[in-house]
């Protein structure tokens, strides 16, 4: 008696399909346009990114040879490490005050949302 793996396999039946009509090419998600709900304000950047657009533009002037955002990030991450607190006080402070806007702006947006959904409830009664 012959085992499973020593018979060869029954042939599929396969069945002819009818040729897909050409699908239509997906078109783009229409951006909104301001009718929507905004969301939330967007979370500000650290004192490195306050630094890194500052280091970029020198970098890019002392090597316009470098060409690759990895080179650039790379020498930026080293020169931030080797930097005194003093140098990046700077920064810190930019990135304070930005933080202490988007702080402002997230509770005024929590306000709105809040009484926003208050006024929906009360319509449905």
């Amino acid at each position: 008696m012959k085992t499973r793996s020593q018979t060869a396999p029954k042939p599929l039946k396969t069945v002819a399909l009818a040729p897909r009509p050409s699908s239509p090419k997906r078109r783009p998600r229409p951006k909104p346009n301001g009718k929507g709900k905004p969301g939330p304000p967007k979370k500000s950047p650290t004192a490195f990114f306050y630094f890194m657009e500052d280091f970029r533009k020198t970098y890019k002037q002392e090597n316009p040879s470098v060409k690759t955002m990895q080179e650039v990030g790379k020498a930026c991450g080293e020169k931030w490490n080797t930097m005194t607190f003093e140098e990046k006080v700077k920064y810190y402070d930019i990135a304070t005050e930005k933080r202490a806007e988007f702080e402002k702006a997230m509770v005024e947006y929590n306000k709105k949302k809040e009484s926003g959904e208050m006024s929906e409830e009360s319509d449905e009664d």
